[in-house]
């Protein structure tokens, strides 16, 4: 039987049973099988008591040996502790005897150092001496290796005379003998430079290294490259002034700028591997500030040459020339791994970009004369007025689409950062935009001056102003449309510059805006934020200026005709003396209302507003959200009016304006008789029924006058009682009754 699996961590009984009772033996007899595997456990048990008992009587055996053993091991502890003190006491008293040797023997050693070293200062002053008297042969040989061993020696020998009284004078020679040599090297070491001779480059670095003189070598390399660069520049300059542009000269000089990058870099390596791409950005950064006064004449000169709108585009070509330029020098900045400190790299960036600061600063002249042009293109003035309005719907999502398109201008010239000039040029874009409407209204005022002088009724003029209203309604819809983009369009722009201020390359808000610049663009980004960009406000402020305008003037060109009755109310017969005479007072006043007509003008006036809401169907009474959005605009009653209540809202502005004015032309009458009272209670009473029929109220003056008109003499007085007193008394003032208090 395997007792192995007893000694396993993870036993478990109940599974070794069913293992064992898994074989042949036990499925066939399992009781026999069981009697069988219990006394094998028992014996197994025996066996293993039997080998505890022998080993325990082993181990007591053993102890006595082993407490022997630790005893010897303890004795021989304590021996060992007394001969290391007295071995560190022993120490102790040889340290104390030496001590005034050891003192003299490092005396000793110092005066033997300083010995050496006195000789190998007068060894070297005396090689100082045979090397200043060789100098000259060398210099004169014109041996440049050699001379340049003679120096380092020289060199070498100086170090050692630190301390002599004439160290200074040596050096100052010495310094004047490196001058020298520098002074013959340097034909041969800018002709290496410019031809590229690789061999006789590092033949004058490893020289320049050995006196010292790397930093001047260095010196020379950067002006040879930069001298190289310019001179470019300069050819090409003069060829494209003949054969081409600024656009054609900025890509021919930045290809070739990229290509040399490419050639010193890889050669500069070779020369000066730990510092290569260092020399070649501090070289191109010092090109660039050097010919950036240049390049700005080219700029200004190329821009004068075109006029103000086509400038921008010029403006815009020649940005996206350098941008491109300046990704593809960090691009290949990038693949050789550069590591050194970002103020180098952004000190080139703003390099590249300097020549357009001033242009971002103006950004908003330059799309301001570009928006214009546009504008004039859209031809909108028009003697027509019909033509006018139609040529001003027409144009708000042309107009709009310019405003759209100037954003992505702004977004390419500035990088996003010229917003605040952007915004600036579009409000006064916006502002010429709206004077068009502002003419069209004009024209509608003489339209209307012109038709107060006659007596008839000018439908077309209505329809004109609601379609304008419209035009106008619509434009305000979409321009808040196009705020709502811009500001969204603002903020993920601003996210985007800041995540990118971490590349000296992509740092544009540093790169092209001056410090009063940056913080306008920082309050515009604090304005965006709370949704409010005053430039926007002023539009917005005259979109609603133009709303309140027109719907003034489409209420006086509907109101006109009713004004042109009831301005003659003062001079109808009925009120005359004359025609108060014709027929008894008292026999008249005693007749029902049905005897009575209304007079022709209060006719005219129910028969005109009769006709208003068909007039207003086509506008008002469809699905107009423009005309609503305007009205809403011009008058905040339009605001409590659902969609199908605008046209009641119309009719009530005209309704309390004919009810005013009829008022105030009844002031105007000076004496009435029962008749004249009778007649006018009559007129008033149709336009109260005129008034039902359009779903209107008569004014409660009105109202009040019309029973005053009824009441007789001796009524008045009581009759009066909770009516308007000024109306009370202008009634009793007409009927000439007296006052009894």
């Amino acid at each position: 039987m395997d007792v192995t699996a007893f000694s396993n961590d993870d036993f478990v009984v109940k599974d070794w049973i069913n293992t064992m009772f898994e074989c042949t033996e036990a499925q066939q007899d399992k009781e026999a099988f069981v009697s069988s595997l219990v006394m094998k456990l028992q014996l197994y048990v025996q066996q293993v008591n039997g080998s505890l008992e022998e080993t325990n009587q082993l181990i007591l055996s053993s102890l006595p040996r082993i407490f022997r053993d630790i005893q010897l091991l303890q004795q021989e502890a304590v021996a060992l502790k007394d001969k290391m003190k007295i071995v560190k006491e022993e120490i102790a008293k040889v340290e104390k005897d030496t001590v005034l040797s050891i003192n003299a023997l490092e005396k000793i050693d110092k005066i033997k150092t300083d010995l050496e070293h006195a000789k190998q200062s007068l060894h070297e002053a005396d090689n100082w001496t045979v090397l200043a008297n060789d100098v000259e042969e060398v210099f004169e040989s014109g041996d440049i290796e050699s001379i340049a061993q003679k120096l380092l020696s020289m060199q070498k020998s100086l170090s050692m005379l630190v301390t002599a009284s004439d160290y200074e004078d040596k050096k100052l020679q010495l310094e004047g003998l490196k001058n020298r040599l520098e002074a013959i090297t340097s034909p041969k070491l800018v002709q290496a430079f410019t031809s590229r001779n690789l061999e006789n480059s590092k033949f004058y670095v490893v020289i320049f290294n050995k006196i010292d003189r790397l930093d001047q070598l260095l010196k020379y390399y950067h002006n040879c490259l930069k001298v190289i660069l310019t001179d470019e520049w300069r050819k090409l300059s003069e060829f494209d002034q003949e054969d081409g542009g600024i656009t054609n000269l900025l890509h021919k000089y930045y290809d070739k700028l990229l290509l040399e990058f490419q050639n010193q870099t890889k050669w500069c390596n070779q020369l000066f591997p730990s510092s290569s791409i260092t020399i070649i950005i501090n070289i191109y950064t010092d090109l660039f500030q050097n010919l950036n006064s240049n390049l700005e004449n080219c700029i200004s000169s190329s821009l004068k040459q075109h006029s103000v709108a086509i400038q921008l585009s010029l403006l815009l070509e020649l940005k996206q020339i350098t941008r491109n330029f300046a990704m593809n020098l960090q691009n290949s900045i990038q693949v050789f791994d550069y590591k050194a400190s970002d103020d180098k790299l952004k000190l080139l960036a703003q390099a590249i970009y300097y020549p357009y600061v001033n242009y971002v600063a103006k950004y908003d002249i330059y799309e301001l004369a570009h928006l214009n042009d546009q504008l004039k293109n859209l031809h909108l003035s028009n003697d027509d007025l019909s033509e006018y309005i139609n040529s001003l719907s027409l144009s708000i999502s042309k107009t709009l689409d310019f405003a759209t398109q100037s954003i992505k201008r702004c977004e390419t010239f500035t990088e996003g950062c010229g917003f605040y000039q952007s915004i600036q040029a579009l409000e006064k874009f916006l502002n010429n935009y709206l004077d068009n409407y502002i003419d069209c209204i004009n024209i509608i005022k003489r339209r209307y001056n012109s038709n107060k002088q006659g007596k008839y009724e000018d439908w077309n003029l209505f329809q004109q102003c609601l379609t304008l209203m419209q035009t106008i309604g619509d434009f305000y819809k979409q321009f808040e449309d196009f705020q709502r983009i811009l500001m969204s369009n603002i903020t993920e722009t601003y996210e985007k510059i800041t995540k990118n201020d971490n590349s000296p390359f992509k740092d544009y808000k540093s790169l092209l805006l001056t410090k009063d610049n940056m913080k306008n663009y920082d309050q515009l980004i604090v304005k965006v934020k709370n949704r409010k960009i005053e430039n926007f406000e002023n539009v917005t402020e005259k979109i609603r200026k133009l709303c309140i305008d027109l719907h003034s003037v489409t209420y006086d060109v509907v109101f006109l005709p009713i004004y042109q009755q009831l301005i003659t109310i003062k001079n109808v017969p009925t009120w005359s003396t004359s025609a108060q005479s014709t027929l008894t007072t008292s026999h008249l006043w005693d007749l029902p209302d049905y005897s009575f007509s209304p007079q022709e003008y209060i006719t005219q006036v129910g028969q005109y507003l009769m006709t208003l809401p068909q007039h207003l169907e086509p506008f008002l009474l469809r699905d107009n959200p423009s005309l609503i959005y305007a009205l809403k605009a011009a008058d905040a009653q339009y605001n409590s009016a659902s969609e199908s209540g605008f046209t009641g809202v119309l009719l009530g502005i005209i309704a309390k304006g004919t009810c005013q004015m009829f008022q105030d032309q009844i002031f105007g009458i000076c004496q009435l008789n029962l008749v004249s009272c009778k007649q006018l209670a009559i007129d008033i009473n149709y336009l109260g029924n005129i008034f039902d029929e359009l779903g209107l109220v008569l004014s409660d003056n009105l109202q009040q006058m019309s029973k005053l008109l009824r009441l007789s003499p001796e009524e008045y007085q009581s009759g009066c009682s909770g009516c308007n007193p000024r109306i009370v008394a202008a009634v009793r003032q007409m009927r000439n009754i007296q006052s009894s208090g």
